[in-house]
């Protein structure tokens, strides 16, 4: 059975549309079959790279438009979390999570963009890489940051796969918060239901891990080498799941996931998930050293089973 499913992924993958990839200054956009998928943001006038809107297959956002597009029914909370991004909350004391640029402080850090090195398209699959500098607040460089994106084509999937290098410019330390770090922040829809909640969209979201806990009261400060968030829009079920590789460090990875729709990964914050105020999360790097982080975003229809996210999971597992 697992053979068959497998060969039935190849295939679907072989069927794929092309992937286009257009830059225009700071930002590139794409396109999967001639359809936008998502754009990547990266200018001075963001304070730290993010993709935003993501969009299934059929067209349909599964991301947050707030602070960017704002729709009806949406929170305005945590301006600072937009579409799909990457930081962290305590980098030498700085903050790279709550850095929106109308959150500026002294303590503030940002990640601007030092070079686009490969911007590409192509049959199947389309990659951008880029490297980034991690400024303190008042400009220092802490970290060098290098982002491969591929985005992958499937007929009824969106797959994005994220390969992040960070090499300390000097010694850094990374705090131990739950404000971090591999993070998504979900469109209203996909929320949990929420009394406090505005009534309209309906809120239908329910995140479920690996080991099958479910909703954040049983999830959150989980490890977990895999979670799924799903929902219902117009009668339409779609979930965005999220891997964490293998490799990464401290793998399976703990979840700062909330039920209105944050969705993150996050290796260093096991003070506050494991609510115990001896244990330390942190990790430092001397100058030079590096981290590596991979996972794979998967934007699916159905829920969690019906999408086999754990096979999913599998195959990535194993490289594929």
């Amino acid at each position: 059975m697992k053979r068959f499913f497998v060969a039935l992924l190849i295939c679907a993958w072989l069927l794929a549309a092309d992937v286009k990839m257009t830059r225009d200054g700071d930002r590139v956009a794409v396109e999967i079959d001639g359809q936008p998928f998502t754009t990547l943001f990266m200018g001075q006038d963001t304070t730290k790279p993010y993709l935003h809107p993501l969009r299934a297959a059929s067209g349909t956002v599964v991301t947050r438009g707030y602070p960017m597009e704002p729709a009806e029914g949406e929170r305005r909370d945590h301006i600072h979390q937009r579409g799909l991004w990457f930081t962290h909350g305590d980098v030498n004391g700085f903050d790279f999570w709550g850095n929106d640029p109308t959150q500026q402080g002294p303590k503030k850090g940002r990640i601007v963009l030092n070079k686009v090195q490969q911007v590409k398209g192509g049959k199947q699959a389309g990659t951008i890489q880029a490297s980034f500098d991690w400024l303190d607040g008042q400009g220092g460089r802490l970290l060098t940051e290098t982002r491969r994106m591929v985005v992958r084509a499937h007929p009824t999937l969106r797959i994005v796969d994220l390969d992040i290098t960070l090499e300390a410019a000097r010694e850094v330390k990374f705090g131990d918060t739950k404000e971090g770090s591999f993070a998504i922040r979900l469109a209203a829809w996909m929320e949990e239901p929420d009394k406090r909640a505005p009534e309209v969209p309906k809120r239908t979201g329910k995140m479920v891990n690996a080991e099958g806990q479910e909703t954040e009261r049983n999830a959150w400060g989980k490890r977990s080498p895999w979670m799924d968030y799903c929902g219902e829009k117009d009668g339409e079920k779609l979930g965005v799941a999220i891997f964490d590789h293998p490799g990464n460090p401290k793998h399976p990875t703990f979840w700062h996931a909330r039920g209105y729709g944050l969705f993150a990964a996050n290796i260093f914050g096991e003070r506050d998930f494991l609510r115990d105020k001896q244990l330390d999360g942190s990790v430092t790097l001397k100058a030079g050293d590096r981290l590596r982080f991979r996972y794979r975003v998967v934007i699916h229809p159905g829920d969690t089973a019906s999408a086999n996210i754990a096979g999913l999971y599998q195959q990535y597992a194993a490289g594929k």
